[in-house]
């Protein structure tokens, strides 16, 4: 064995990139203040769209979303394309709708935009919630997750011998340290860099999967390439390729309705309301940088079916791994994308491999992280605890939150693995607040007539209805599969808008006009029309290219 396939040079590789984006990171944020509050918590608005643009694209994407998602792919067909497609259209809602009203507001918080439009209780309620999902619940459930991921694609606990429990814990800890270190001490700049250099490894190391997974699947079935392998699949079983599910089919296919209801609802909330997406968008030097970040964003995410559904198909049909992924049992569909990586990454190579994914590992965490200091720190901290201290020392108080809640993730995470089903139970857990923070926010932005008690009955009505949802249950009469949480979103955004729609219009108060910050250029990027047509056109062409009338006939 040659020196560039041993370990070593894994291991040499790894360490190269990870430490290569710390140092760039560091070197980007050299000089900049950090001690002041905009400074820390929004980069001294002064990121660029691409940068905005990689660090929405690596918040997004998670190590577990990696093997997830490409393991719905293996379990049901493209249909979940629609996750990475679909988001197009509403980062192109960011950018048209929400940004210019969050940038002329000078807004750092979403909880704080809603205070300025619905007062302090507002604000205080949806803070409160958030945070202590974001400290207590998710970062754990990521961190555990991004280990289990790392140790199923590269065995940890073999090469070091070690039990599954003692990797997964290491794991957590190196993940926790390395993240932390990012959001305490370089602030949302320092998050924003490591997540640009790291998106671009992805794209590359990510969309290496599936043209090394179709040259094997060609070489294995007919002697062939990539186009040989490509073929394949669409001469054994072209339904495979179909990115239109039934309209019950059961998860973890995404019925076609959806798409354009209950999955476009849940993504405004996520991509235009979500503290820890919408905080790069925040900070923009200008809405033209702002809103190219969203653009740019959008148009990565059509690719984003390339590395996140395609190799889990690929996976379904390469004969060489039909064994390993069976031997997984029950636990199959999460071990598709790491058996396919195994088999077709070069062994030169899979140290920049592990190096990438690492890097999504991290930036999960440590924008979670970010988040929560500037939620915990502004929003509840400053207005409520101890008002009128100087920036210094609310930074200081940011940084030691963050580091509270990440030793105490770092601590629980590795015993979340006996903890069954608990991440779909956290995956539920925010559509409870998903509908009411997107109405709270467009009552600053579409319904400015309605009262200021208005998020409040929107919550109760809604987690009245989701959690009655929830505990039904209820069943598909057609196919008896249980009906798809998307469903329950589509039909409780329409009850809510009726709400909304019926507030703004017969219990209208005076309206509300957003005050001016002045802060940031305002002037938006003149070839935005254009672009969104193309990206728009791209879309429609991928979900006709993976349909009936395409290459799934």
């Amino acid at each position: 064995m040659s020196f560039f396939s041993s370990f070593g040079w894994i291991a040499i590789s790894f360490l190269f990139f990870t430490v290569l984006v710390a140092v760039v990171a560091a070197w980007k944020t050299k000089g900049d203040n950090l001690e002041t509050a905009e400074g820390y918590f929004l980069a001294g608005r002064g990121l660029p769209g691409v940068v905005i643009a990689g660090s929405l694209l690596l918040t997004n994407l998670s190590a577990e979303q990696l093997v997830g998602t490409n393991g719905q792919g293996w379990g049901s067909n493209m249909s979940p394309i629609g996750w990475e497609v679909g988001s197009l259209f509403t980062l192109f809602a960011l950018a048209y709708f929400f940004l210019p009203t969050y940038l002329k507001m000078g807004t750092t918080t979403m909880p704080q935009l809603m205070e300025a439009r619905f007062g302090r209780k507002t604000r205080t309620m949806f803070s409160l919630v958030i945070v202590i999902m974001y400290s207590i619940l998710n970062l754990p459930v990521i961190l555990y997750s991004g280990a289990v991921v790392f140790e199923n694609i590269f065995d940890i606990s073999a090469i070091f011998n070690l039990s599954k429990f003692s990797a997964v814990a290491v794991l957590c800890v190196v993940i926790g340290i390395i993240g932390g270190c990012y959001a305490i001490f370089g602030g949302l700049k320092a998050v924003a860099v490591s997540d640009t250099i790291n998106g671009i490894g992805l794209i590359i190391g990510g969309l290496m999967i599936p043209f090394l997974g179709l040259a094997l699947l060609g070489k294995e079935t007919s002697g062939g390439g990539i186009i040989a392998g490509f073929q394949y699949m669409v001469q054994t079983e072209p339904a495979k390729l179909n990115a239109w599910a039934a309209w019950d089919a059961g998860e973890p296919a995404l019925p076609w309705p959806l798409i354009f209801t209950g999955m476009l609802f849940n993504n405004l909330y996520w991509w235009c309301c979500n503290q820890s997406f919408v905080q790069r968008a925040l900070a923009a030097k200008s809405l033209k940088e702002g809103q190219k970040g969203a653009i740019f964003c959008g148009f990565l995410k059509t690719l984003g079916f390339f590395y996140l559904v395609l190799p889990g198909v690929i996976a379904y049909f390469l004969p060489s791994i039909q064994d390993k992924i069976q031997a997984a049992g029950s636990s199959a569909i999460d071990f598709a994308y790491p058996a396919l990586v195994s088999a077709v990454v070069p062994k030169p190579i899979m140290g920049f491999f592990a190096a990438v994914l690492f890097g999504a590992i991290l930036s999960s965490f440590n924008s979670v992280l970010n988040s929560a200091a500037t939620m915990f720190t502004l929003d509840l901290f400053r207005p409520i605890l101890c008002p009128g201290k100087t920036d210094v020392f609310y930074v200081r108080v940011a940084k030691i939150y963050a580091t509270i809640a990440g030793v105490i993730a770092i601590i629980i995470a590795p015993f979340v693995m006996y903890a069954n089903g608990i991440t779909t139970f956290l995956n539920s857990l925010s559509q409870f607040v998903s509908m009411p923070i997107l109405f709270t926010v467009l009552g600053a932005i579409v319904f400015r007539r309605v009262p200021r008690y208005t998020p409040f009955l929107i919550t109760v009505v809604h987690v009245v209805c989701y959690g009655a949802f929830m505990i039904i249950k209820p069943c598909y009469p057609s196919s008896g599969e249980p009906i798809h949480y998307l469903y329950a979103i589509a039909v409780m955004f329409v009850v809510e808008l009726l709400i909304m729609m019926y507030l703004n219009k017969f219990r209208a108060v005076e309206e509300w006009k957003a005050p001016e910050d002045g802060t940031v250029d305002l002037t938006p990027w003149k070839y935005r029309h254009i672009v969104c047509i193309v990206g728009i056109a791209i879309a429609v062409g991928i979900y006709i290219f993976f349909s009936p009338i395409g290459i799934a006939a």
